[in-house]
């Protein structure tokens, strides 16, 4: 069987979330290069995979789909085997509503927090040679600590090693992204101060998906 592609590498947060999925089922796959830089993501082959002109897309013979988190649930719910790889748990109600529950506070609250300081910080002195607007990456900071300070009472008082519960899933694996590129700033000290969150996070860089995925992060000018 030919090899899913994903569109765009790994270096773009979006395409890492799919990638490290991909991982987690053990599929094969091939990664088709977007060249950012040349805006290849708004000609009209890209936007023919992914109409708003980001990226990730992704194609499955047939079956060609945009925006990471569908993507990724996609490749789970098709590729996984639920006794090896489980990871969004809808075998259980519960479970699932907690997988549910924690991923959307990641991308509706914890991802409007962590990604300004990521652009600021990261993308935009490698890509533009831009100096970072300390107001925004502060400003930032203080709606980080606030997020955290609700993980780090969630995940201490329920002694929970993952956020769904003591299990790895699909609601960790989305946090990945964005905080491994927050923990190549100078702030990434920030986590010293949440020892809860910071232990979780080391589970997480533990996994041998996020490992591989995390070799390819590095984004250059």
């Amino acid at each position: 069987m030919a090899p899913v592609k994903v569109f765009g590498s790994a270096v773009f947060a979006n395409a890492a979330r799919v990638m490290a999925c991909l991982e987690e089922v053990g599929l094969e796959y091939e990664v088709v290069e977007v060249d950012y830089t040349a805006k290849e993501h708004k000609g009209p082959q890209q936007l023919s995979k992914n109409p708003f002109g980001q990226i990730p897309a992704f194609q499955d013979g047939d079956t060609m789909l945009f925006e990471s988190r569908a993507i990724a649930k996609y490749v789970l719910r098709k590729y996984s085997k639920p006794a090896q790889v489980d990871l969004l748990r809808e075998g259980n109600p519960e479970e699932a509503a907690m997988v549910d529950v924690w991923t959307e506070v990641e991308a509706h609250t914890y991802l409007p927090a962590i990604a300004p300081i990521f652009y600021e910080c990261v993308v935009y002195p490698a890509r533009l040679g831009t100096s970072s607007n300390q107001k925004v990456v502060e400003e930032s900071l203080e709606k980080l600590k606030k997020v955290l300070d609700v993980y780090e009472a969630h995940l201490s008082k329920n002694k929970y090693l993952y956020l769904a519960g003591d299990f790895f899933s699909f609601a960790d694996l989305n946090h990945f992204p964005y905080t491994f590129y927050f923990m190549t700033t100078s702030h990434a000290s920030l986590f010293d101060s949440y020892p809860s969150v910071k232990a979780w996070w080391g589970r997480l860089m533990a996994r041998p998906s996020v490992k591989k995925i995390s070799d390819g992060m590095v984004l250059r000018a």
